[in-house]
């Protein structure tokens, strides 16, 4: 019956009014249109009786007062949820003898320092709408009735007093559709790192033969792998800029260099024909002169057949140095581009050396060190909040090298670089600034915590051997510590840090130095 038109469930609801002979009032008119209709109308909202209520409820105390305000506001917004929850506050004044008791607006209840019962406390309201209005933009724009909820509910908050059970009716409902946005974009984050990785995993596939666009390809599925953070985010992006830029580069200089290889090839082509054709017109030339030379009796006969020979001979002589010299100067192009794209590759190969990670350790190098720094300088500044950095040096890093050669020296880089990644924290980046000198940059970090790290990295790598074969070698080094000051760059923090470093070897090495 839901389906019929409005028009013909009003005229049967007139028929039955007539046939059951009931009054034409309202109530019986609504009552036998939705049975007709199959639905239910919606309820008029009772404001009059309201406001006819609103008159005679008291307000005499702060509460009540307050109470009426809301229940007010309530009834001018035709707002059921805020008139349950005003109800449900007279209901616990009625409870609460010692809240309904209170009287003047100038005594006990407004008095500094009185808690007023039922009511949520203005500080803890006003941080837990900036709690709501701060998770807000991680859930987008996709649900518009969370958003909706969202701003109601801070907006009560604000509100003066607002009474505990409205917040926890609305926080409640909030929270509920809450958690069903959550897990939409828990769902929206995975499903889209899977699609990342794919993307990476198809570069990795189409770019096997080039050893750089193929490493870059494997370190940005490795950077892109949960758990994700804003700095491994931002080095996924800065990567990306890489392969993109490189890989357009190369492209475009190969289809550049592929062009040029084929009007070589097609003026090679050309040439041979050109050759060929000569030399058939010269084996003509050849075989009919010899016919006429045969045929000659007398030597004035056989005169114009050599000067002809004579004059073939000297084309095709002239068309084959020609030739020559065209076809030497085409070899010498297809070597020239040849070794173009040598160079190119040899460019991209300079290109992943100049990287922003060190091929050894695989920590940050100079370049990746400088813009981690720029990063991390900017946050600390905006956020107020101290930045350590860590300049250490291997001890006797030249008598580990001549014991253990160069290749073991290596391995003991290695192994520091590994065990620092395993005792640091994961926001902590660790840059090689030199051979075996490293930076660690520790963000949140102030002075006396940055020494207190970096002694406990000490202690780790005693007791954590680096095996070079079956022998054991104790790795040690000397650091300072700088924390940055507000006037000062990366460069000098680190030239104080150096400094202290250069202090803590001369006071006998494995020790650290505050700058």
């Amino acid at each position: 019956m839901a389906d019929r038109p409005p028009s013909e469930i009003a005229r049967e609801t007139l028929k039955q009014l007539t046939a059951r002979r009931l009054p034409p009032t309202p109530d019986n008119y609504l009552a036998l249109y939705d049975e007709i209709s199959g639905t239910r109308s919606p309820q008029p909202f009772p404001e009059g009786p309201l406001h006819h209520i609103l008159r005679v409820l008291p307000g005499q105390t702060p509460a009540q007062k307050r109470l009426l305000g809301q229940f007010e506001r309530a009834v001018n917004n035709k707002d059921w949820t805020s008139l349950q929850s005003v109800l449900v506050g007279y209901a616990n004044l009625g409870l609460n003898p010692a809240a309904a008791a209170a009287t003047p607006v100038e005594t006990a209840a407004d008095a500094p320092g009185t808690a007023n019962p039922g009511v949520l406390p203005d500080e803890f309201a006003q941080m837990l709408a900036r709690l709501i209005d701060n998770t807000m933009p991680a859930l987008g724009e996709d649900d518009a009735r969370v958003i909706e909820m969202a701003e109601k509910l801070i907006a009560f908050l604000k509100e003066p007093a607002p009474p505990i059970s409205t917040v926890q009716l609305m926080l409640g409902n909030f929270t509920y559709r809450l958690s069903f946005a959550t897990e939409d974009q828990a769902a929206i984050r995975s499903s889209l790192l899977e699609l990342l990785h794919m993307v990476f995993e198809n570069i990795a596939v189409l770019s096997v033969e080039d050893r750089w666009l193929h490493g870059q390809a494997e370190a940005l599925m490795a950077a892109s792998t949960p758990p994700l953070t804003l700095r491994r985010l931002d080095d996924v992006q800065r990567r990306l800029k890489d392969v993109i830029f490189k890989q357009t580069e190369a492209k475009a200089r190969t289809v550049e260099a592929q062009e040029q290889m084929k009007d070589m090839l097609a003026t090679f082509i050309e040439r041979l024909a050109k050759i060929t054709a000569s030399s058939t017109t010269y084996q003509g030339t050849m075989a009919r002169c010899a016919d006429l030379i045969g045929k000659a009796n007398t030597l004035e006969e056989i005169a114009p057949v050599l000067q002809e020979v004579m004059t073939a001979t000297r084309s095709m002589a002239l068309d084959s140095r020609v030739a020559h010299d065209e076809l030497h100067d085409l070899r010498e192009r297809t070597e020239a581009k040849r070794a173009e794209v040598a160079r190119l590759q040899e460019e991209l190969d300079r290109a992943s050396a100049q990287a922003r990670h060190d091929p050894l350790t695989g920590s940050l190098n100079r370049k990746g060190l400088d813009e981690a720094m720029e990063r991390e300088i900017a946050r600390a500044r905006r956020l107020g909040s101290p930045l350590c950095l860590a300049l250490l040096d291997v001890d006797n890093f030249k008598t580990i090298n001549d014991r253990l050669g160069h290749s073991g020296g290596d391995a003991a880089l290695v192994h520091l670089a590994q065990v620092t990644r395993e005792v640091m924290r994961p926001q902590d980046l660790l840059a090689r600034y030199g051979g075996e000198e490293f930076v660690l940059v520790l963000p949140d970090t102030p002075a006396e915590s940055g020494v207190a790290a970096m002694t406990r990295l000490q202690r780790e790598l005693t007791t954590r051997f680096f095996l070079q074969g079956s022998e054991k070698v104790l790795i040690t080094f000397s650091a300072g510590v700088a924390q940055l000051h507000d006037s000062e760059d990366s460069a000098d923090a680190i030239r104080r840090a150096d400094q202290a470093m250069y202090l803590a070897k001369r006071s006998g090495k494995n020790r650290v130095m505050a700058a």
